[in-house]
């Protein structure tokens, strides 16, 4: 294993800013993963954390494949993760909108430039990515349609779905399109926390990474067998919003099949828990996304289906 620090931006009122990576083997850059890029992103730098544990003792066993190098980075942004802080502290930008990034620009294009030097030359990317809405939702592994990169590969995870998601304007700034755009096969893995840990989605997202490694000749080791993957492109997804505020009570469970006009929920009169609302199924499918706070509003999404 070696360990170095692959971008440095100096601080005039703390410690530099030291991203360090893990390189395993040696060779032709063969996979990068990449870890926390927002200081919530606890998940992300646990698993990435833990990535490197095993990493280390397949190198140790001689596992790694001869001319093969692995790049592990499980944190970018630990500045905002020691405040507390979702987004770079001083401006509140988010490093994963500023890539190719430019340096010479603002001290988040810096970082992102600096963070994307390091990561050039892959032949695969992977980011630990987490999810922008509030809830719970079933792991999976996410692929940017950019044309580059073959969305049957998702199923060398072995996660339950492979998720195929369209570019909007904005998803042009972020580390899995630009990867894709300079020539790396990128995917983003979810697993189902992001400011908290789980062990055991962590444990999932680590065996999901190294089970894709072995199936691509990287490293020579046995993972156990995963799911077989179901591809479904993002437009296949029916969001389901509430259509009153007050108490939430999911009555539906991640993973779960559902008929239409099945109860996914409840909401109640926070004063006297009477029904308010109850929220059903437009379709037939798997429950994707749960929203999990005790309280909502009006008009937010609650439950996302797979539809069948």
């Amino acid at each position: 294993m070696k360990k170095e620090i692959l971008y440095s931006l100096k601080s005039p009122y703390r410690e530099s800013l030291d991203v360090t990576g893990f390189s395993f083997g040696k060779g032709e850059k063969a996979i990068a993963i990449v870890g926390a890029m927002r200081g919530n992103e606890v998940q992300q730098m646990y698993v990435c954390s833990r990535l490197v544990q095993e990493m280390k003792k397949l190198e140790k066993n001689g596992k790694i494949t001869a001319g093969k190098e692995v790049l592990v980075i499980p944190c970018v942004n630990y500045y905002s993760m020691n405040l507390g802080k979702r987004f770079w502290a001083m401006d509140n930008t988010d490093i994963n909108r500023m890539f190719p990034g430019y340096d010479l620009g603002e001290t988040t294009q810096r970082i992102a430039d600096g963070v994307f030097t390091a990561l050039q030359g892959f032949e695969y990317g992977i980011q630990m990515a987490s999810f922008y809405q509030q809830g719970n939702f079933m792991p999976h592994v996410k692929l940017m349609e950019t044309g580059f990169t073959d969305k049957e590969l998702m199923k060398l995870f072995g996660m339950p779905f492979g998720i195929v998601r369209t570019p909007r304007p904005y998803d042009t700034t972020t580390l899995n399109y630009n990867w894709q755009i300079w020539e790396t096969k990128a995917f983003s893995i979810y697993t189902n926390e992001t400011d908290t840990i789980d062990v055991k989605s962590a444990n999932s997202a680590v065996d999901a990474i190294l089970r894709f490694m072995a199936n691509t000749g990287i490293i020579s080791h046995h993972v156990r067998q995963g799911y077989m993957t179901e591809i479904v492109h993002e437009s296949g997804i029916v969001q389901i919003q509430s259509e009153a505020a007050g108490i939430f009570v999911s009555c539906c469970e991640i993973g779960g099949k559902v008929e239409k006009n099945d109860i996914l929920g409840k909401i109640l009169d926070p004063l006297d828990s009477e029904v308010k609302s109850v929220i059903r199924s437009d379709i037939s499918g798997i429950v994707y996304f749960e929203y999990n706070k005790p309280l909502i509003n009006e008009n937010t999404v609650c439950f996302k289906i797979i539809k069948d």
